[in-house]
């Protein structure tokens, strides 16, 4: 589990891109902090946008993975009677009661370190949280004005709300992510469990195939799925709309998997004798499937929600007209031609109002995600 959350964390910093522009601005050349998902969307879409190929090349670039090189060092044993005086005194060995003093010691040290290191991991991860919620509440001139960050205020003000809601179409942008965040999600919902039905219980010729070549897709770098993407809906003239949006966002290998593993645990016993009735596929998985598998079903539709409301890459390239801009991408609009890059209060006021609902919406069905995944990962 650890090399797995190592080599994942190593994959996504690797493909950073969106944490680069919202700390540096969107010339990452000038700030000398470009990546390679920059490069790729500098060549599709940037000033020296209009180079495909260049951007194919820079997606396709194989990130050498070094062998880890464990130095054995020989283990030195000790020659016998080395170090040992003749005629000294053999020291006993410890009793079990003192064996078991020592056990307990080493049991108390690490569950005291284990403790002390997720204190620290858990005020990494949430200070960053708690500074945006404090400054959003800190005035322009309070915020300004202090010399040395100050971890508390005296005077909270909500001006900075009414600024997010009255200086920028923070409204329309949360419409426009509501919309695609839905339609996508119920899109993708349906194309998943259609197609982790078809690969759970139908037969055809070909299928561990398929399924095989499903799933090596997901081996392919997202940067070159974009480009590929961003070409056909460039050439179908579905820039600036919310269709060019969906589309590209329908389907997704990874949660496909995760419902066919649910839908095999269902006994084929059931299907046997739904067939023999005469009940069709598509009622059998209406009436048995999904109600048995709900709660995987209401994990990846949360899931696929947060998915699209964090959406950044894929709306930025795609849309250059504020009409169909969602929130993650009026950020940064709001950043560079609005009141954020000089007034941060605001700024992160409006980016406490689009967090809410993400994190209300995982306060009340984190037991359902939970569920879900335990569920789809479970065989037998």
């Amino acid at each position: 589990m650890i090399v797995y959350l190592v080599i994942t964390g190593f994959i996504g910093a690797f493909k950073a891109y969106s944490d680069a522009v919202a700390l540096f601005g969107t010339d990452l050349n000038a700030a000398g902090m470009n990546t390679i998902v920059g490069y790729v969307y500098d060549m599709l879409y940037g000033d020296s946008g209009g180079y495909p190929s260049y951007a194919s090349a820079a997606a396709i670039i194989p990130v050498r993975h070094c062998a880890d090189h464990h130095l054995h060092q020989p283990a030195c044993h000790p020659q016998a009677g080395h170090g040992l005086k003749e005629g000294a005194p053999v020291e006993r060995k410890p009793t079990w009661q003192k064996k078991e003093k020592a056990i307990q010691r080493k049991n108390g040290l690490l569950t005291a370190l284990t403790y002390l290191l997720l204190s620290i991991w858990a005020v990494v991860v949430l200070f960053p949280f708690y500074w945006m919620v404090l400054t959003s509440f800190k005035s322009y001139g309070a915020y300004n004005g202090e010399r040395t960050p100050v971890f508390f205020t005296l005077s909270p003000t909500l001006e900075n709300y009414e600024n997010a809601f009255t200086a920028v179409p923070l409204l329309g942008y949360l419409l426009n992510t509501l919309i695609f965040s839905v339609i996508t999600t119920a899109a993708m919902v349906v194309v998943s469990t259609l197609a982790a039905y078809a690969f759970a219980r139908l037969k055809f010729r070909g299928k561990n195939l398929v399924f095989g070549l499903f799933l090596s897709m997901m081996m392919i770098p997202t940067e070159l799925v974009v480009i590929t993407n961003f070409v056909t809906i460039t050439n179908w003239d579905m820039r600036n709309s919310f269709l060019g949006l969906i589309l590209p966002s329908i389907t997704s290998v990874f949660y496909i998997y995760l419902l066919k593993e649910n839908f095999e645990q269902v006994p084929e016993e059931l299907y046997k004798a739904a067939k023999v009735d005469g009940t069709s596929d598509l009622k059998y998985l209406w009436k048995v499937m999904i109600p048995i598998c709900k709660p995987t079903l209401v994990t990846i539709t949360i899931l696929k929600l947060i998915e699209c409301w964090n959406s950044y890459v894929w709306p930025r390239l795609i849309t250059d007209d504020p009409a169909y801009y969602l929130v993650s991408n009026g950020i940064q609009e709001i950043r560079e031609n609005g009141f954020g890059r000089e007034n941060i209060p605001a700024m992160m006021a409006a980016v406490v109002v689009i967090s809410v609902p993400l994190f209300l919406l995982f306060l009340a069905f984190r037991k359902k995600i939970m569920e879900g995944v335990s569920q789809g990962g479970t065989k037998g």
